[in-house]
């Protein structure tokens, strides 16, 4: 019988890896909070915080974690042949697997992740820019996508879940008016 690997031993490798490449969950709730917050001015660290948890809970996003920093580490220790060592080494510009694999956990977000997906990609923002910018003597090809993705994710999220409240506080609004004008008729 094959042997099963348990969520939580995944979604643990996940954040590990996060935490050994120096990517916190606040550093992506960074990205988020500037992605969301023109749009809703009172908002707070602490629900990006959440969106960020929430989408790293997901195992496509797991996986996706673990498959693109093994690639980096690898290519970082100089152990993939030829020619995909240099492609990733040098994080060649042509070499779009890394944006195909975090752009693959993008689409379950919505339309609002892939647009903000490639925002944040041609943008560079935040701990993405430190990724990039390949002077740290790090390889970080598939991370700065991935962080890119868990990012949009998450912005996506807190979009839809704000929308969400503002239309239930709109609604619970009209009942008040409606039972108020009820009350003074009757």
């Amino acid at each position: 019988m094959k042997k099963h690997v348990h969520s939580s031993e995944v979604r643990n490798a996940a954040l590990t890896r996060l935490a050994e490449r120096g990517v916190t969950v606040e550093d992506i709730a960074e990205i988020v909070y500037l992605m969301q917050s023109p749009y809703h001015p009172d908002l707070t660290m602490e629900p990006c915080i959440e969106s960020v948890k929430a989408v790293l809970e997901k195992r496509e996003m797991q996986h996706a974690i673990l498959v693109g920093v093994e690639l980096d580490t690898l290519a970082e220790k100089g152990m993939l042949s030829e020619p995909l060592q240099t492609l990733i080494a040098t994080d060649e510009g042509l070499f779009g697997c890394d944006e195909t694999l975090a752009l693959g956990s993008v689409f379950g977000y919505g339309s609002i992740a892939v647009t903000t997906f490639g925002h944040l990609d041609k943008h560079k923002v935040g701990v993405i820019k430190r990724l990039d910018t390949k002077r740290s003597g790090r390889v970080h090809t598939f991370l700065d996508d991935l962080v890119a993705s868990i990012a949009a994710n998450a912005s996506s999220r807190m979009a839809h879940r704000l929308r969400d409240e503002q239309e239930q506080q709109a609604e619970q609004a009209e009942i008040r008016i409606e039972k108020k004008k009820a009350d003074q008729a009757g």
